[in-house]
């Protein structure tokens, strides 16, 4: 790459903005010019692990942008102040990585498509499942045509909740008290299990049906007494080709980085010629064709520079002027967009619905 790209993070309601952080700090040619959250407190984290100047810490967003002029801004908020946060910064002409999920509704989705098309900048959103070998492996072996057309797409996602660690996965205990005041527990901040990791399955799932969107959707959700939000959800998606199915978990028995929960955490995959299952974490993915039915493992490919990480694969897109494509495209994501919303809309009303907007 010619230049240093200068790249700030603001907004640091998601514990994901360390991990983001971190690949900026290990990327060859960008530089953190600047972090902002409204809370101090909670930048402390970040400013120790990567050795960042008092006076490149801030505050207040609008200094931050008018002091660094960064290239790219990585944008971390509550779910609900996606579309917010994306309007505020956009004016700035900086492109904008927004950590997922999408955005809490659709009506925001295409909120923050505009600003960014206005500004003449790009607009991603990173789903962390996409750095995944395994799952990058499946997309391969799709367009190899090894289990020719996809039919169905299953998937279970979760973990044992979204206060259970902190940036880099580091564990902790939280505990019923600090759930009810976590934006995470909170309808009004787009809490809930069903927005945090439905958009996963659906996205990577549009991404495999080759960005294909359902006829109509069915969901049904289960919130612990005490709680005001969801911890699980099931949604089905009727397709032309057959029924796919979404699964969502707060509360597995163990988190996935570290041991796998029963349901597996990942995806299963039936085409018109076989047959592919891959789980995170996973070093093979199994697979079953017509040539051989037996199911048998392949390795899963290797993730290179500038390809392995969102960080790396943005800048290069950005520098080469090539596009954003996949589960990172605001193409795709709206598909996502569109099945999250109605099956949130379908759990609300408790029977199906055709696919919204």
């Amino acid at each position: 790459m010619s230049k240093t790209w200068k790249i700030a993070g603001i907004n640091f309601d998601h514990m994901h903005m360390g991990d983001l952080l971190r690949k900026v700090h290990e990327h060859p040619t960008a530089e953190i010019v600047g972090i902002c959250d409204e809370t101090p407190a909670r930048m402390q984290g970040t400013i120790k692990n990567f050795g960042i100047p008092a006076d490149r810490v801030f505050t207040d967003y609008r200094e931050c942008l008018e002091k660094t002029k960064p290239d790219l801004v990585l944008l971390c908020p509550a779910t609900a102040e996606h579309a917010l946060w994306t309007e505020r910064v956009a004016p700035y002409g900086v492109h904008v990585l927004v950590e997922k999920p999408f955005a809490a509704s659709l009506k925001d989705a295409d909120a923050m498509i505009t600003a960014l098309e206005k500004a003449g900048r790009r607009l991603v959103i990173n789903w962390p499942l996409r750095w995944y070998p395994p799952y990058v492996t499946i997309r391969r072996l799709l367009d190899e045509g090894r289990i020719g057309e996809v039919i169905e797409v299953h998937t279970s996602g979760g973990n044992r909740g979204p206060l259970f660690h902190r940036a880099d996965k580091v564990p902790c205990e939280p505990t019923l008290e600090e759930k009810q005041s976590a934006w995470w527990y909170k309808k009004s901040a787009g809490g809930g299990s069903l927005l945090d990791y439905l958009g996963y399955g659906v996205t990577l799932g549009t991404w495999y049906h080759d960005n294909r969107a359902p006829i109509d959707v069915t969901c049904m959700t289960w919130a612990p007494e005490g709680l005001e939000v969801d911890e699980q959800s099931i949604t089905i998606a009727r397709y032309q080709t057959g029924l796919s199915s979404f699964q969502t978990r707060w509360g597995t028995f163990t988190d996935p980085w570290i041991t796998q929960p029963q349901p597996k955490c990942g995806f299963v995959i039936k085409g018109t010629a076989g047959t592919i299952a891959a789980y995170d974490y996973d070093d093979f993915i199994s697979l079953q064709t017509k040539e051989k039915e037996e199911i048998h493992r392949l390795p899963v490919d290797q993730l290179e520079f500038p390809h392995a990480d969102p960080i790396s694969h943005v800048l290069h897109a950005i520098e080469t002027d090539t596009p954003i494509e996949g589960p990172l495209s605001p193409k795709v994501c709206r598909i996502g967009q569109q099945i999250v919303d109605t099956a949130a809309e379908s759990a609300r009303q408790g029977r199906t619905l055709p696919l919204l907007g």
